[in-house]
Formats: C-alpha cells, structure tokens, sequence
C-alpha cells in the first residue's frame, strides 16, 4: 500500500510538473510567400530589369546571394572535381547549329506547350495539368475511382508525350486558368536561337547545357590523360533554356549556373574501383517499376541496388553514393532526398539508364541533380 500511495504521488507531482512547464509552440506551416519576400528585401536575389516591369525567369543576384553562390560552387568543385582528380573545362556559351544537330537538341530537346486560344498565353501542359488534377483531388465528393485515376495520372506525369497529354486534356475538358479554350498540344524547342557573325549566315544558339562543351574537347582531355581511361571531365558556366512558363521562384528560370560531369569509361567495362566505398550508403530508391505500381521508394544499400540490376552498373551507382554524400555536405536533410530513375519513355533520347535526385520541398519533389549513363551516344554523334 506504501508503494501504491508513494507511485500516486510521483504520479501526481510529475503532471504538476508537466502542467507548469511551457508548451512548444506548434509547427508553423512554412510561408514560401514570406521567405521569398524576405530574400529580396534582403538582395539575395531579386527580379531583372525591375525598372523596365521585368522579365519572366530572370533574376539578379545581391551580394549575399553572390557569396551563398559561390561557396556552393567552391563546395561542389572540392567534393567532384578536386577530390576525384577530374579535368575541368571552361567552354564558350555560344553553340553553332550543327552541334546541336549532331547531338539531337534541335530535334528533341522540347517541353509541350498548350495556347489560351483567346489571350494568347502559353503554357507548359504538363504543369497546367497537374495544377488541374491537383485540384480536383481536393473535391469533397470526388470518387474512389477517379480519385485512384488522377493519382496515376499524377504519378506518371513526367512520362506523357503530347498525344496522351491531349487526351488527357479532351476526357476532361481541361481549359486555361482562365476558363479559355486550348489549342492542341505542340512541341515547343527551348532553345534560345542567335545568329553568329556580321552576315548572320552561321546560325547558333545559347547553349542548354554544358555537357556539349566537355564531349567536343574529349579527344584533348582524352591525350592530356595520357591515352587512359577512365577519366572524368567537368564544368562550371552558363545555361539557357527558353521556358515556356518560368515559376518556382529560381527553380525555373531562363538564366541559370549549372556544373556538370562527364565521366567516360570503357563501355565493355563499368566497374569502378571504388564503388565499394559507398556500397552501404542505404538510400530511398524510387525504380521504374516502384513507380509503375504506384508504391513509395524504398530504402536499400547502393551495393543491393547495383547487384540486383537496378542500377545498371558500379560507376552509376558510385556517382548516385558521392551524390548523396554532397547532399549531406551541403546540409540537406536526407529525409526529403529520393533517387528516382526514369521510365523507358521518358528517358531523354542519349540516356541508356537515368537517375534524378529529387528533393521534397514547399513546391512539392523538385529534380536537383540528373545522372545518366549517356553510353556513347554523345561522341558517336560527334
């Protein structure tokens, strides 16, 4: 009985406790709105030519923003290229045509584009849809059945071309944000055409990436590494994408930094000597067919991943494992990082095997990093 009376007292005395300690404030949702604001009254970075009303995806940088920039480029350049010995390059911007003929852009580096038949206004059908379906998943009295539909839809909205984007649009009469009817979907290049020279005659474009560069100086990289393979080229600059509806802040814009690596290797041969250094790295591995059927990732060592075929080889799976450890380095929570590998159609025309890096953040799961194994299909085409 003593003990029985001697426990209902602690008991009583530690709600007493509880009752007068403060309470934690609860979990405010994040204001993007606010932060953004903030980050521009601050100058971290702020929208071009203000004085002139501005232009969509372009944006300056103030000089906390230059100094973050640069201490993540100083980062990334000593995680990759100075601590895997890799050959840094610095190419020009200004592409000609036949280059990027040659390695497919002209052709096929497009987004799909729907008009508002009566503004005029364009935008990118696949976010317009999601924008659409998010939507209607928020109807009280959607159904189980098209409520099951429209998350597949959503799952596989990275994968649909402009033949089933315009089907999906006419089964459910999607219009413009502003009720406006929409033309049929079409194939929009991204590129940012320019002529080149006095008589214009030599046509070029501002490139898109900054993989191009490093492909068309492989044969000098190629004799500076002695005849010897493998070796890794990378690079640091510019890139230029004409997007058909820049938003997400700076996450789509038309201007941006972009640092890139080749890694070229034996194609009989994509063993990597040092895979076995982030083999036990357990990462959240969203594959092709997790996707397919409409499951979460799922946690799983690199080693396992590549053993079993998910990953196609050792140097891919290497490079996803430096990956994560840069992600780590920079401070982002591993929590909200997956590595989601593309469906066969979705799969960018040079890529045999491609994985993206997505983090989870207030505009929902946002590609960061793509790594592809790109075979030879670049300097085949070179």
């Amino acid at each position: 009985d003593e003990v029985t009376s001697a426990v209902a007292e602690l008991t009583k005395l530690k709600q007493e406790l509880a009752d007068k300690t403060p309470k934690a404030p609860a979990k405010k949702e994040f204001n993007r709105g606010v932060f953004e604001d903030l980050l521009k009254r601050r100058f971290f970075y702020a929208p071009s030519f203000e004085l002139y009303g501005g232009v969509a995806g372009l944006y300056d940088y103030g000089p906390v923003g230059c100094a973050v920039k640069a201490n993540f480029i100083n980062t990334w350049r000593q995680h990759f290229v100075l601590e895997e010995g890799m050959l840094e390059v610095d190419c020009t911007s200004l592409t000609p045509h036949a280059v990027l003929k040659s390695s497919g852009h002209v052709d096929r580096f497009t987004d799909v584009m729907v008009k508002d038949m009566k503004t005029g206004d364009c935008h990118r059908a696949d976010h317009l849809l999601e924008d659409v379906v998010e939507k209607m998943l928020q109807e009280p009295k959607i159904t189980p059945e098209l409520k099951e539909e429209l998350t597949m839809i959503l799952a596989q909205l990275d994968n649909y071309k402009k033949g089933d984007l315009g089907r999906i649009f006419a089964k459910f009469a999607i219009t413009s944000p502003l009720g406006n009817e929409l033309s049929e979907p079409v194939d929009f290049n991204m590129m940012f055409a320019t002529s080149i020279g006095p008589t214009g005659l030599l046509k070029g474009f501002l490139r898109p990436e900054t993989a191009q560069g490093i492909f068309l100086c492989f044969k000098r990289l190629y004799d500076f590494n002695n005849g010897r393979l493998p070796f890794a080229g990378a690079q640091i600059g510019k890139a230029f994408r004409n997007e058909i509806a820049p938003r997400s802040g700076l996450l789509r814009v038309r201007e941006f930094e972009m640092a890139e690596i080749e890694h070229f290797v034996d194609p009989l041969n994509k063993n990597h000597p040092k895979f076995k250094l982030v083999a036990h790295l357990e990462v959240p591995i969203f594959d092709a067919c997790t996707q397919m059927d409409g499951k979460q990732p799922m946690l799983m060592t690199l080693g396992d991943a590549v053993s079993k075929g998910i990953i196609a080889n050792e140097t891919l799976g290497y490079f996803l494992g430096r990956i994560y450890l840069f992600m780590q380095r920079i401070g982002i929570d591993v929590k909200r990082l997956r590595f989601r590998q593309h469906m066969k159609n979705e799969m960018a025309h040079y890529a045999c095997d491609c994985w993206d890096a997505e983090l989870h953040t207030s505009y929902g799961w946002i590609e960061c990093v793509g790594c592809a194994d790109r075979s030879c299909y670049d300097l085949e085409q070179h």
